[in-house]
């Protein structure tokens, strides 16, 4: 079994900033792959960002240039820091992870990921 708990949504205005964690447990501790996905209201889930391997990443264009992914394995954490956040980033974040290396191929598919943690939710106002 494998877990992912995420943390650190909330309420921010435009511009400002936000840090999500990630824990992971079980299997999904140094999984290949993890990344984060997003979803807004009545939308369908959308890929944001990817960690694989030591430091391969690959990032949305919507969000390349102000998010930035990392983890740090010691303590079997991914984050997704957030910066210049525009209200069109609100949704809930998801973060995911595959021990296999599939995701370097179809990193923006859901397919790509078998585990999943449960979301946090983050709002920005403008």
């Amino acid at each position: 079994q494998g877990q992912l708990v995420e943390s650190g949504g909330g309420s921010v205005q435009a511009g400002g900033s936000l840090r999500l964690s990630c824990a992971a447990s079980g299997r999904t501790i140094n999984a290949y792959c993890m990344g984060w996905f997003r979803q807004a209201p009545g939308k369908g889930r959308e890929w944001v960002a990817i960690i694989a391997d030591a430091n391969w990443k690959k990032y949305a264009d919507s969000v390349k240039g102000r998010f930035i992914i990392f983890k740090d394995s010691a303590k079997n954490t991914l984050y997704l820091q957030m910066n210049t956040l525009k209200p069109e980033d609100t949704g809930m974040y998801y973060c995911a992870a595959d021990p296999t290396s599939r995701c370097t191929t179809f990193w923006w598919s859901e397919r790509s990921y078998s585990f999943w943690g449960q979301g946090t939710q983050v709002t920005v106002s403008s």
